[in-house]
């Protein structure tokens, strides 16, 4: 290639606020990225191939329920959206912000990282740095985005920088944002971590280096790992709990009292989102390539994976006390949504429920300010429209369940005025018409 110092021209470019951000994938990872970098005085295209994404950004709609319309006017002038890839060789930096989903064998499908690299490559010019941040196994920067773009010609660390740096965005927590949540930066080279560890700190006030991209690609996993399996060990002591008549929640908030040493997780009807249910399988399967069996990991899924049939079983339980058998009981289910005060459905243990209720004949709704419609998902198609919460409504039917505590849910008012409550997550005061599940 030619002598330039392309490092130093893209750390200069970044220092003028004259460098251009590319992000690819507009949903919760990427949209609030790329404001983030629009707010600090940068231009970002942003790359989606549904149109109906593009089209609301360019009408300044928002699709995501805490980032506001008023957050993305704002931007105007320096944030738009396209999906022509064609485009994407005026930009300095790349993000990859794509879904990492599972095939039918619950192995490792990398179709969208892989179709979006390739989408890219006829653009990819010498200068730029490329950096993903979906969620992956441990060698997939350097085996799958790598090579590619070296038979080009380009030199990794001189003509271009690679670099993966995990996602952690933690939708609707007023807590914590983009920049407040520490960025861990793993580069190809040392040049590649230089110029990456530029570009993110002009966003994030914490960047957290790391010697590799497979050091930050295992990074990411044991996050989600660490939950995963924390869910599923108070999953299993709930059940502990129950057949000793125990409130599993008051022991996990009694233990939580201990300053050191414990950090207190809480079970549920399952896990759901795009990373928890999914993350551990990428380690599984990375694993097996170097003969190793992940039990401890692969048990703790199958227990969360169970959680959905318990509920059920509890359900069907107490009507059954009430002389009422499942099959066509009247079930409302409060929120569908995978956690509390978000629209996000993806693994949603609810649907789940809702699947088994079906199957097993009972007449099903559900409740949920932030999903007015029920699309199709993974789990089916079931043409549902969320019920309002009303006196009357409660009133029809035989047993709620409360699936997901979002904070629009009048915990005492559907408590007062249902049948029969049964409360997955401990968010109901106990009392003879609630059942703890």
């Amino acid at each position: 290639m030619t002598n330039i110092n392309y490092e130093e021209n893209f750390l200069t470019l970044l220092k003028d606020r004259k460098a251009v951000i590319s992000v690819v994938g507009l949903g919760y990872v990427g949209l609030p990225l790329a404001l983030s970098f629009a707010e600090a005085g940068f231009q970002v295209l942003g790359l989606d191939v549904d149109e109906d994404k593009v089209s609301k950004i360019a009408r300044r709609e928002s699709y995501i329920g805490h980032i506001t319309s008023e957050r993305l006017r704002r931007s105007s002038g320096l944030f738009s959206a396209t999906s022509d890839f064609n485009l994407v060789s005026t930009a300095d930096a790349i993000i990859i912000c794509v879904p990492t989903p599972l095939t039918e064998n619950r192995e490792p499908d990398l179709s969208f990282v892989e179709g979006t690299l390739y989408s890219l490559l006829p653009q990819f010019r010498a200068g730029q740095l490329l950096s993903m941040e979906s969620t992956t196994y441990p060698g997939t920067t350097q085996e799958v985005l790598r090579p590619p773009i070296e038979k080009k010609g380009l030199e990794i660390g001189r003509d271009f920088f690679l670099v993966y740096s995990p996602e952690r965005e933690d939708p609707a927590n007023p807590d914590f944002n983009t920049q407040t949540i520490p960025k861990v930066i793993g580069g190809a080279t040392e040049s590649c971590a230089r110029v990456g560890l530029a570009l993110y700190g002009q966003v994030v006030d914490k960047m957290v280096p790391v010697s590799s991209t497979q050091a930050a690609e295992l990074t990411k996993l044991l996050e989600n790992i660490y939950r995963a399996v924390n869910i599923g060990l108070v999953n299993e002591l709930k059940l502990v709990a129950e057949a000793m008549g125990l409130d599993i929640h008051e022991v996990i908030n009694a233990a939580a009292t201990k300053p050191f040493g414990f950090t207190p997780f809480y079970p549920g009807p399952g896990i759901g989102g795009h990373c928890i249910p999914i993350d551990p399988f990428y380690l599984t399967w990375k694993a097996r390539a170097f003969g190793l069996h992940t039990r401890f990991i692969e048990l703790a899924g199958e227990i969360n994976a169970k959680m959905p049939e318990h509920v059920v079983q509890k359900l069907a339980k107490a009507l059954n006390k009430e002389s009422k058998p499942l099959k066509n009981s009247k079930i409302l289910l409060l929120g569908m949504a995978y956690k509390k005060n978000v629209e996000d459905m993806r693994e949603s243990p609810s649907l789940e429920v809702l699947k088994l209720l079906l199957e097993g004949g009972a007449q099903v709704d559900y409740s949920d300010p932030h999903v007015p419609i029920l699309p199709r998902t993974r789990k089916g198609s079931f043409e549902l429209k969320s019920v309002p919460l009303t006196e009357e409504n409660l009133a029809l039917y035989d047993a709620v369940v409360l699936l997901t505590d979002h904070r629009a849910f009048d915990k005492g008012f559907i408590k007062k005025h249902s049948r029969l409550v049964v409360d997955t997550r401990g968010a109901i005061p106990a009392g003879p018409t609630v059942i703890k599940a």
